[in-house]
């Protein structure tokens, strides 16, 4: 049974470790995800973005398929189906496909924009629980058709978004959608401490956790940070695996690829991937 984000993200901040958002392309992705959770005893959360939703048909697809996996495979750990970078047209779909956790980015529109939309689906959660995540000060790069400049939030903002009662909160702190440039100046500590003075409790959000220094990723979680977005690096890891495989020659036998070999590998690797990073965001044995 999908569950909201917001027991899962409370314990995390209270323990100072961070739960994994892995953001899922197809069924194995998903499967791949979800087996690891359960192997590690970590709760998870599940991102989905409006291109990924489309390609697999629909946000009504996405959640019947999560949901069979969760009964199919035994998961027993919490889970959270999560819609990534949603528009605000977006996220309504989302809530009424059965997503039980979602994010609305307002982060490009001016602050009192954001602030409204913000509120009318905050209102709209809480009446049935589905957890809410916003955001200010945009993450740079582009995941996904969504872009960024990467500015930094406004510390003062951030408390207008959060007086709303989101469940968490992203804030730009200098991180990047997509691969980290060779003169990336690392994450703005100085903003994150900034927010977090404004917020309190606040669970924090870091998008773009793939590249980020393992001392970084630990500092951000120890300033609040207690959710922390993975996309590329199962898209690389993935991507890679897959190329190998299908260089190697393998599973032709003059009848062509068979599409659950020639997945597989892709599949073992990005378990290995969030393995790596459950490790490291300090999630295992906490579900």
């Amino acid at each position: 049974m999908l569950v909201s984000a917001k027991e899962m993200l409370n314990k995390a901040r209270d323990g100072k470790y961070a739960v994994g958002q892995f953001n899922i392309n197809n069924l194995e992705w998903t499967k791949s995800v979800l087996a690891v959770a359960e192997e590690l005893r970590s709760p998870v959360i599940l991102g989905v973005s409006e291109g990924a939703g489309k390609y697999m048909t629909g946000f009504k697809t996405v959640v019947g398929m999560v949901n069979g996996m969760l009964e199919e495979m035994n998961i027993t750990v919490p889970v959270a189906l999560h819609l990534d970078h949603g528009t605000f047209e977006g996220a309504q779909k989302c809530i009424r496909a059965g997503f039980s956790s979602i994010m609305f980015d307002g982060s490009h529109y001016p602050i009192a924009e954001n602030i409204e939309k913000t509120k009318i689906l905050v209102n709209t959660c809480d009446v049935l629980g589905i957890s809410i995540e916003a955001e200010v000060g945009s993450i740079g790069g582009e995941e996904d058709g969504v872009v960024g400049m990467g500015e930094c939030a406004d510390p003062k903002e951030c408390k207008a978004i959060a007086d709303l009662g989101v469940t968490m909160l992203a804030a730009g702190i200098g991180n990047i959608h997509g691969k980290y440039p060779a003169n990336w100046p690392g994450l703005s500590f100085e903003t994150l401490e900034a927010v977090k003075k404004e917020v309190g409790d606040m669970p924090l959000v870091l998008h773009g956790g793939t590249g980020i220094p393992a001392e970084m990723i630990k500092k951000a979680i120890s300033l609040g940070v207690a959710k922390i977005n993975v996309n590329t690096e199962c898209q690389l890891s993935f991507a890679d695996a897959t190329r190998k495989y299908i260089e190697a020659g393998k599973d032709q036998q003059g009848k062509g690829f068979d599409p659950r070999k020639l997945l597989a590998p892709g599949a073992e690797a990005i378990k290995a991937t969030v393995k790596e990073k459950m490790e490291l965001f300090g999630s295992v044995g906490k579900a």
